[in-house]
């Protein structure tokens, strides 16, 4: 039989363990830190020690409790010092972060983009917001990496951005420029919005403690973000999740991604202001001028919001009976179609989901809103800290 692991790797395990929880918990008391982590108050004394000697989490006082007794010190995370940078790249926009361990948003920059902007125009515009938050950083931070999100087909091994069809970007090294523009020597992990923005609520959104999950994003197009058996779902290549092209209309309206009849051209952006009579207005304040119409009375406006939330809960129905989530999720522009038009999206699913997959799942939005991106980005750049704290390489 192979040999067990050494005391050194348990302890490396358990260090790993502890910062993660508070990293996702917040503030823990020693007491409390026991019982999660099923280890004895000694090994978490210990452990506690190594991770404050590192400059990772500090220990103080617990709030007052009002109980008798001596009260179990409290562990924090060190959030203003160690940090991520974390990009969002939307077809509208351009958001950048600096996240504090803990998951906090301590600063943030957000651009306009022009549609049809190339990465070698975007990349300098991103790598100048985090210069500019670098400039206000006290003290002695410790960046751990940079986590970004884009609207696109990601390649997992490396971060190439395969296919952004809604922003024109085909096979484009994402990660590689904005690393040659920052001149990093922290790792840059590149990843599609839908799958980190899924990762987020299901740490610490409203997913939290969902094992199953679909995470519905939408911006001109449509992705997904999939948690099953509390793992994310990207399939070999990392590009899982596409779901805004699964073919429901044979021979329908072209898609941007070439194809015809893709899921997206009935729900996302293009879609709806076609058939709202609004095909030469664009991007998310379009939409919601539709939303806002429909809701006063316009009947175009109003015919064109519930189609789009019949053919919305018509590919929930797919999705729920392909995966069985406990959850979905609905992000980005979905959120604002699902609060407009919750009631067709309901009757729809009813009708066309199985009803042992129906049952118990829940239809929700972001508890984390537009931060979701932002802050599953940071989750990548902190993966590395969190698999093994004291890994100084």
């Amino acid at each position: 039989m192979p040999p067990g692991p050494s005391q050194e790797e348990i302890r490396r395990q358990n260090l790993g363990a502890l910062l993660r929880h508070v990293h996702v918990h917040g503030a823990t008391s020693r007491a409390e830190l026991t019982t999660a982590l099923g280890l004895n108050r000694s090994t978490i004394g210990a452990l506690t020690a190594d991770l404050a000697a590192a400059g990772l989490v500090s220990e103080g006082a617990p709030k007052e409790t009002g109980r008798a007794g001596r009260p179990s010190p409290v562990v924090r995370p060190e959030s203003t010092r160690i940090h991520a940078y974390a990009y969002s790249i939307e077809v509208d926009r351009l958001r950048a972060a600096r996240v504090g361990l803990g998951g906090v948003v301590l600063d943030r920059r957000e651009l306009d983009r022009p549609r049809g902007l190339l990465v070698a125009e975007a990349a300098p515009l991103l790598a100048g917001a985090v210069k500019e938050m670098q400039q206000q950083v006290p003290g002695d931070p410790v960046c751990v990496g940079i986590g970004v999100a884009v609207c696109g087909m990601v390649r997992r091994d490396d971060g190439l951005v395969r296919l952004a069809p809604t922003t024109g970007w085909v096979d484009e090294p994402v990660g590689a420029a904005l690393g040659a523009e920052l001149g990093a020597d922290v790792p840059v992990t590149v990843r599609n919005v839908a799958d980190v923005a899924a990762f987020a609520e299901h740490a610490r959104g409203v997913a939290a403690g969902c094992d199953n999950v679909v995470y519905l994003y939408g911006d001109v197009g449509v992705g997904a973000g999939i948690i099953a058996g509390g793992r994310r779902v990207t399939g070999h290549g990392g590009y899982g999740g596409e779901v805004g092209h699964m073919k429901v209309v044979r021979d329908g309206e072209r898609c941007e991604c070439g194809s015809r009849g893709c899921w997206e051209t009935q729900i996302g952006e293009h879609g709806l202001l076609r058939n709202a009579g609004r095909s030469d207005a664009q991007g998310r304040e379009a939409l919601l001028a539709v939303f806002d119409a429909a809701d006063r009375g316009d009947a175009r406006a109003g015919a064109a919001v519930r189609q789009a939330g019949d053919w919305l809960g018509f590919g929930v129905a797919n999705l729920v009976n392909i995966f069985n989530p406990e959850m979905v999720i609905f992000g980005g522009t979905m959120r604002d179609l699902y609060l407009a038009a919750a009631a067709q999206i309901r009757s729809r699913l009813n009708a066309n989901a199985l009803p042992a997959c129906l049952e118990h799942v829940r239809l929700r939005t972001p508890k984390l809103g537009d931060d979701a991106a932002l802050i599953g980005a940071a989750e990548l750049a902190f993966e590395r800290l969190l698999a093994d704290p004291l890994d100084n390489g």
